[in-house]
C-alpha cells in the first residue's frame, strides 16, 4: 500500500507500510513545513494585490479632498470678489470653482467604487487551506 503526497504535488515522498513511525513522522513534519509555507506564500500575494487595491482608492479620495478644498478656496474667492463689484472676474472665478468641484465629485465617486472592491480576505488561501485540511484527513485514515 502507498499513500502519496498533498495535492500540490510538490512532495517527492512515497510511504509505504514498512517505514518506521520516526520516518513518517520526520516526513509528516517536512510535508507540513513546505504546505505552511506555500500556504503563506500565497495569503502574502492576495493581499498585496488587495492593498495595492486599497492604495489607489485611497490615492484617489486625497485626490477628492485636495479638489474639494480647491473648490472651497475658489467659491470663497469668488464670494470676495462679487462683493467687491468686479463682474467678468466673478464669472471666470465661478467657472474655475465648477471645475474643481466637478474634479472633485469624479475623484470621490472613483475613490468609493475602487475601496469597494477591495476584498481583505484572501480567498484563493481559505480555499487552499480547505483543501489541505480534507487531504489530511483523509491522510489518517
Amino acid at each position: 500500500m502507498t499513500i502519496e503526497g498533498p495535492p500540490a504535488g510538490n512532495s517527492p515522498h512515497r510511504l509505504s507500510m514498512d517505514e518506521s513511525v520516526g520516518e513518517l513522522v520526520s516526513q509528516l513534519t517536512t510535508d507540513l513545513g513546505q504546505l505552511t509555507r506555500q500556504e503563506l506564500a500565497l495569503a502574502k500575494a492576495e493581499l498585496q494585490t488587495e492593498a495595492k487595491k486599497a492604495g489607489k482608492g485611497a490615492g484617489m479620495l486625497g485626490g477628492a479632498a485636495v479638489a474639494g478644498w480647491l473648490a472651497a478656496l475658489f467659491l470663497s474667492l469668488t464670494v470676495m470678489w462679487a462683493l467687491d463689484e468686479a463682474m467678468d472676474l466673478i464669472w471666470a472665478a465661478l467657472i474655475v470653482a465648477a471645475i474643481w468641484a466637478i474634479v472633485a465629485a469624479v475623484l470621490a465617486m472613483t475613490g468609493r467604487n475602487e475601496l469597494q472592491e477591495v476584498n481583505p480576505k484572501p480567498d484563493q488561501t481559505v480555499e487552499s487551506l480547505k483543501e489541505d485540511a480534507k487531504w489530511l484527513k483523509t491522510r489518517k485514515s
